[in-house]
């Protein structure tokens, strides 16, 4: 069943491709000026990014390399591992603005874990159903995601890809009546290994889980709430990780101001986007974000042509040739 478009959709779908766009050729000329270092605007870009694009299908892990490399940051290997891990914890952001919009959900399956809330634990066993097969997918192919998946050009193809599917896929599969509560854990599982498509970064973890669950006739409001409770998990562990891991890297190389500044600009701005597209969604289909995921890859595809934005990461001085990046944001 297709979702109704609103007589306005096509308008929207031109100024989103613009804003996109414009957004893009800014991070561009601002990069001209750019250092290594991040600057209180550019953390504030990278916040507003994250926050904005984290829980929409159109990939916040494309988003942030691109603008990260248009800035000048991580562009060297001195300061590439900090700037893919603090790319991770500003993930923080957008998960404590989930967890304030959803936190009767969320208390719910944390007392269904402690055996007080059957339903509750309904939803969290189909929530580690399907958190677990990204997650063992990741470990086992850890380095060769690193090697082969991390850059502008793998991101603008999976932008392309997915912008294609939103337009194929999502009138195909929307317009279901099931609830979040009749969910089992085949279906949890279902959608667990829609999710490792999100290992390539650029796909978006938002855009395959809520299509997986579309397909299997979820309510498209129902659909989007578990794709964001999902994902509290999914970059909730994301974002331990690499905090635990890398926490002392992110201070030492950027400080401390700036790294929270990304974050609370994070947290504003999604608590922003995700009121908007779940009543966007409820009323309309996914069209628009395909549209931008084309236009977005076009802008980009086309600053990489010309050589404005690069994927190759060049080597610190008197240092050997060795790139880190982090598993972890692969999910997105």
């Amino acid at each position: 069943m297709k979702a109704p478009e609103s007589d306005d959709t096509q308008m929207k779908v031109v100024m989103l491709v613009i804003i996109g766009v414009a957004a893009t050729v800014i991070c561009a000329m601002w990069a001209v000026a750019s250092t290594d270092a991040l600057t209180l605007p550019d953390a504030l870009l990278l916040g507003v990014v994250e926050g904005i694009t984290e829980y929409l299908p159109v990939s916040s892990t494309g988003h942030l390399t691109v603008v990260q490399r248009l800035l000048g940051i991580g562009n060297t290997e001195a300061d590439k591992a900090a700037a893919d891990a603090y790319a991770i914890c500003i993930q923080a952001g957008a998960i404590l603005a989930v967890l304030g919009l959803y936190r009767e959900r969320v208390g719910s399956v944390i007392l269904g874990v402690v055996g007080r809330d059957p339903q509750g634990f309904r939803l969290a066993q189909v929530l580690i159903a399907a958190f677990t097969p990204a997650a063992a997918i990741a470990f086992v192919f850890e380095d060769a995601i690193k090697d082969n998946l991390f850059g502008i050009a793998p991101v603008v193809a999976a932008w392309a890809v997915g912008g294609v599917a939103i337009l194929v896929i999502a009138p195909r599969v929307w317009g279901g009546a099931r609830r979040i509560e009749e969910l089992t854990i085949r279906d949890g599982l279902i959608i667990g290994f829609a999710q490792v498509l999100a290992l390539w970064p650029g796909t978006s973890r938002s855009l395959v889980t809520i299509l997986a669950a579309g397909a299997l006739g979820v309510k498209a409001r129902d659909a989007v709430e578990l794709s964001f409770i999902l994902g509290l998990m999914t970059l909730g562990a994301a974002t331990i990780y690499e905090g635990i891991g890398e926490g002392t890297n992110i201070v030492d190389t950027f400080g401390i101001v700036s790294p929270v500044v990304g974050l609370l600009a994070a947290w504003v701005s999604a608590i922003v986007a995700v009121r908007w597209m779940v009543d966007y969604l409820n009323r309309n289909g996914m069209a628009v974000f395909g549209w931008y995921r084309l236009g977005i890859a076009a802008v980009v595809g086309a600053l990489l042509l010309a050589g404005v934005v690069s994927s190759d990461v060049e080597p610190a001085e008197d240092e050997s040739p060795v790139i880190t990046v982090p598993t972890s944001s692969t999910v997105e």
